[in-house]
């Protein structure tokens, strides 16, 4: 039986349908700025990094940057950074804890995708000192981050965290949202990608209209894609980034169910969508969404804020469609990795990275069991 859609859905169905009318051309060569309200390019510039002194976080940056000299995590060096994989069992409860490294250009030739509330990003925080380092060894274990919560009144807080991530001859760029929000506190998403490993479509930057405004950060898309040596036959995906409303959850969470049924139907050549983000929801508290035929959620049975005792954030996408995906996820768990306590860790986020392992290339359609076409999709 068809599904009835919801006003909402067409309408924004009908507006993005508009702004993703360019075609599959377009992806972006990293050598090549592009101008727009909502693309910001890097560009390099010098900086002042203001080591301090007596600052929690400086002698864990200093430690890094160190750790960081040669440049890279590839090989050995990345052994261990990721070492809260876990492989789910059957989809339910959590799997068992494995060793992980990086992925990439990094390591095994796959992808990690990695979704990080960077709680208040501004000009304060990446001003105190080694807090963009700390930051910048983060963002550097995963090809591509959705970031939630940049809060800054000036356009340099990303470009400057850019530059530093950067600063080890890495080639990170970025795309970054509007200031959207309800209140005088605006907030900005950003995506922030490994330019070696991966690239976007410059003509599917934007963000989802939502008429009714039952979203108050509506989110931010973008579509990307592996870089290989074989693009035609490389893994590309719309990146959907949320953070809800901690007052109105229930109601938004039901709202990016339509939203998610408005990107798989966006362009008739992309079926994989990954939504992913703050949703201040556990794998269980993920209402319409949740039930949408198909659904995955990476992100089951454990903690992903600091405090270690709430689980928000997590990574979706419809099973069926995405069999990228390795069954390969984590926790990036601050003190851990950084070596930091507590308080330490509560300076750089409230919350922790949540990451996902995708193939860089693009699965074949599903068959059933004779081997021919499925129509389950």
């Amino acid at each position: 039986m068809a599904r009835r859609k919801s006003k909402f859905s067409l309408l924004m169905w009908l507006l993005f349908s508009g702004l993703t009318g360019s075609g599959i051309t377009g992806y972006l060569r990293p050598n090549i700025p592009i101008i727009g309200p909502m693309i910001a390019k890097f560009t390099d510039k010098g900086e002042n990094r203001g080591a301090g002194s007596g600052n929690l976080l400086t002698e864990s940056a200093n430690g890094l940057l160190h750790g960081e000299a040669s440049g890279g995590y590839g090989g050995s060096t990345a052994a261990g950074r990721l070492a809260s994989a876990r492989q789910p069992s059957n989809g339910q409860q959590q799997g068992t804890v494995q060793p992980a490294t990086a992925a990439g250009s990094q390591g095994n030739g796959n992808l990690l995708i990695a979704s990080f509330n960077i709680q208040v990003l501004g000009q304060s925080k990446i001003s105190k000192p080694g807090m963009k380092e700390l930051l910048a060894h983060v963002i550097r274990q995963f090809d591509l981050v959705a970031i939630q919560e940049v809060r800054a009144k000036a356009d340099n807080v990303i470009p400057d965290l850019v530059a530093t991530i950067n600063s080890n001859g890495s080639r990170y760029n970025f795309v970054i949202g509007p200031r959207l929000g309800r209140s005088n506190s605006k907030e900005q998403y950003t995506y922030v990608f490994n330019t070696n490993t991966v690239e976007h479509d410059p003509s599917s930057v934007g963000t989802v209209n939502d008429p009714k405004d039952l979203l108050h950060r509506e989110p931010f898309v973008t579509r990307f894609r592996a870089r290989t040596q074989s693009p035609a036959q490389a893994f590309t995906f719309w990146m959907v980034n949320i953070h809800t409303d901690p007052d109105e959850v229930p109601e938004e969470v039901d709202a990016l169910a339509d939203v998610f049924q408005v990107m798989q139907k966006a362009r008739a050549d992309e079926d994989d969508v990954i939504l992913l983000g703050d949703l201040n929801a556990s794998e269980k508290q993920l209402g319409r969404l949740g039930r949408l035929p198909g659904m995955r959620w990476t992100v089951s049975g454990v903690t992903t804020n600091t405090r270690k005792n709430k689980a928000y954030d997590n990574i979706l996408f419809q099973g069926q469609a995405t069999r990228e995906y390795t069954g390969r996820w984590g926790v990036y768990d601050l003190e851990r990795n950084l070596g930091l306590n507590r308080e330490q860790a509560l300076q750089v986020s409230d919350h922790l990275p949540v990451w996902a392992e995708f193939r860089v290339w693009e699965a074949p359609p599903p068959t059933n069991s004779v081997g021919r076409p499925s129509l389950d999709n």
